[in-house]
């Protein structure tokens, strides 16, 4: 079964294959329909695949619209798998709907296909929470970025003294701005705390020419953000309810340096708890894209680059990795450092978010927490 890559016709219908044999022995025939994408169509594909006694059933990775046939096909206990598209179409030729119907045929004939991991419901509930909170968060720097763009436009500097205008300092003048007050040395004695420092550099960069529209357009992001805000609050409160049964797992990935509490529940909504799913932790760090490529030629090793893998468990190894190396004593850092100095930053980072998602693999498989060997192993291993 396959749903055509790169159409629009990938949210109304779908092509099935179903191969049968043929008259004479050893041979075989497909045919191929096309049925469309409501849950009443897809019922009536079920009742076809039914009537048809497939043993098999393959479906290929297209956006989400393979979503409303995988779940019914799973709530029918149909035997279906779910293939990764790019890995079937490496061969030429079979770009369209019904050539890759058939190629998919063929391939799960021959057992050439390997299952995409779904994760089980609760996982998966988790993880849309997640990734809508990711989804949200990035809105709301996006809306930063624009309020930041805007008051170039007034003369306002407030972003080249305080170092984002995320903080309360920024908040408490944007506010007395947009109510009204225009006076530098007012809005500057409006900072708090460390900001109260930069006061003669807050009047030089608030003095400027801001207007009654641009106090509009500014109210207007501000508004956007606190909505921005209230969402995520929400989204916080949901996720942690929906983590209540992945508790212990969440506190043992905390026990990791550089994993806060968000990077732990996003690294479990991605690839959950059960880690019999991934054979040993370098098939986990291959999904996850952290493994280096292999482009080998006539015994000689060419430059390549890792795969994409899981974006979002990407952007959280990175973060992880990224928290993980200030700690100046600690091993991460020290390998980190060690590689750095050979292979450069980037490829440094990567071995180190390598490092993180093998021994959360352990720590998930195992139940253990995270044992430090310290910044010194490397030494301690050599003098062995």
């Amino acid at each position: 079964m396959s749903v055509p890559r790169g159409s629009t016709s990938c949210k109304r219908d779908a092509k099935v294959a179903v191969r049968k044999p043929g008259k004479r022995k050893g041979t075989y025939r497909t045919e191929v329909k096309t049925f469309g994408a409501t849950t009443s169509q897809i019922h009536e594909l079920i009742g076809y695949l039914n009537a048809e006694n497939v043993s098999f059933i393959v479906m290929e990775t297209t956006s989400d619209y393979w979503k409303p046939y995988y779940f019914l096909m799973k709530e029918e206990q149909l035997p279906v798998i779910l293939v990764n598209a790019k890995r079937e179409r490496n061969i030429p030729g079979r770009k369209t709907g019904v050539n890759a119907a058939t190629w998919l045929a063929e391939l799960a004939a021959h057992n050439l296909l390997a299952a995409s991991f779904i994760p089980p419901e609760p996982i998966r509930h988790l993880r849309d929470l997640t990734r809508a909170r990711s989804a949200v968060a990035h809105d709301r720097t996006k809306v930063y970025q624009r309020l930041e763009k805007f008051l170039e436009s007034s003369g306002i500097k407030l972003s080249s003294v305080a170092s984002s205008l995320t903080g309360v300092s920024s908040r408490h003048m944007l506010d007395a701005l947009v109510a009204g007050e225009r006076d530098p040395q007012v809005l500057a004695d409006l900072s708090i705390r460390k900001m109260r420092r930069k006061i003669p550099e807050l009047i030089d960069a608030l003095e400027g020419r801001f207007t009654e529209h641009h106090a509009s357009a500014v109210q207007l992001h501000l508004h956007h953000i606190d909505t921005l805000d209230e969402q995520l609050q929400i989204l916080n409160q949901m996720i942690t309810e929906a983590m209540q049964s992945f508790d212990q797992a969440c506190q043992a990935l905390g026990t990791m340096p550089g994993i806060g509490e968000q990077t732990a529940q996003l690294i479990i909504a991605e690839i959950g708890v059960d880690m019999n799913v991934f054979a040993d932790a370098a098939h986990l760090a291959s999904w996850a894209g952290v493994c280096p490529g292999q482009n080998e030629s006539a015994g000689r090793q060419r430059s390549s680059h890792t795969r994409g893998g899981n974006v979002y468990l990407r952007a959280a190894l990175g973060t992880a990795a990224l928290a993980a190396i200030k700690h100046k004593d600690s091993f991460l850092a020290t390998r980190f450092r060690r590689l750095y100095l050979r292979r450069g930053g980037s490829r440094a980072l990567v071995a180190v978010e390598h490092t993180i998602i093998g021994a959360i693999w352990h720590l998930l498989a195992s139940g253990e927490v995270f044992k430090e060997l310290g910044p010194d192993y490397y030494d301690q291993r050599c003098q062995r």
